[in-house]
């Protein structure tokens, strides 16, 4: 008699909760659910079929957590992660946005985002079929929104592994998207950072600097460990972790070049990451982290200083001839 009055009551306390859930206004569920992470998020679905369907509606948390975790990033043919598909927007078809799969949306950014663009793909790459070789990422670092005034500390690293590297390779970002012609790169094996801007065609002609911030690694054997940027209100930090002269040898500590550079020399509001092969051959390479947090501290910069080019060797050259000088 108490059992059967106990599990009666229990299954009438049952039902009022998944009542009371499914009939409470925007506000309270969702406000407790935005503290949640993605695997908290993935328990909650799987343990309510109410809650399921309430965290993937347009304000639900999966596209809060989504907007969180890509804000200041871009994804090559997507664009940013709340720009919905043509398909759902708008007119006749505004009655799918409701269909749109948020939950299923943050799972394939964050894979994209750790991916190269054709014709490459997924995060690894193993060969290099031509001297010179550019791979692009599928991620774009949207300087817009990185210098929005109510967000003024937000910050995204990306960082790749070298694992096998039978030459050279550098880490650059350029601002090819909206029609520019410069770029940034930072050479792991020198340690410098090297500014360029094509100011014409043909005959074709450049004009750069550079700085060496970082020692040159030992001789002997190309670079392998990890290298990533980091880009913080509008100014450039590279990093490097350097193996030794043996695949066996251990990791060395992180080096970074400090912010070396401001946003002056891109055009537009979109930034390529990409990776600069100088030999063809076998490789392995690949984008172990896309996030906010660089593997060392970083002061931010103080007012203009790095608005001059103090510290940069200016150069110039047009086909095969260079000029330098020294500031």
């Amino acid at each position: 008699m108490f059992r059967s009055c106990l599990r009666g009551e229990i299954a009438a306390a049952d039902t009022a909760v998944k009542t009371s859930l499914a009939e409470l206004p925007d506000g309270p569920y969702f406000s407790v659910a935005s503290y949640l992470d993605s695997s908290s998020l993935c328990r909650t679905d799987a343990s309510c079929r109410v809650l399921n369907m309430l965290n993937r509606t347009n304000i639900g948390p999966w596209r809060s957590l989504g907007t969180q975790i890509f804000a200041g990033l871009a994804l090559e043919h997507d664009g940013l992660f709340e720009r919905l598909p043509e398909a759902t927007r708008g007119g006749a078809c505004a009655n799918k946005v409701a269909r749109v799969d948020w939950k299923g949306r943050v799972g394939r950014f964050r894979k994209e985002m750790r991916s190269f663009a054709d014709p490459f793909s997924g995060s690894e790459i193993t060969s290099i079929e031509e001297a010179d070789e550019i791979a692009y990422f599928r991620c774009r670092l949207c300087t817009d929104m990185l210098q929005e005034s109510s967000v003024p500390t937000m910050g995204r690293y990306i960082e790749v592994e070298v694992m096998m590297n039978p030459n050279n390779l550098s880490m650059a970002v350029v601002d090819f998207e909206e029609g520019g012609c410069s770029s940034v790169t930072f050479s792991p094996d020198t340690g410098a950072v090297i500014r360029e801007s094509k100011v014409q065609e043909s005959p074709r002609k450049v004009e750069g600097a550079y700085i060496q911030t970082l020692p040159v690694v030992p001789a002997g054997r190309a670079f392998h460990g990890f290298m990533g940027l980091y880009l913080l209100n509008g100014h450039l930090a590279f990093f490097r972790r350097s193996a030794g002269k043996s695949e066996d040898d251990k990791l060395g500590p992180w080096e970074t070049t400090g912010f070396v550079s401001n946003l002056s020399w891109a055009e537009g509001q979109r930034l390529t990451p990409c990776l600069a092969f100088r030999d063809r051959g076998d490789y392995r390479v690949r984008i172990s982290n896309v996030g906010t947090a660089p593997p060392m501290k970083m002061e931010l910069p103080i007012g203009s200083k790095l608005n001059t080019d103090q510290g940069w060797s200016k150069f110039d050259w047009e086909g095969a001839d260079a000029e330098v000088e020294q500031d």
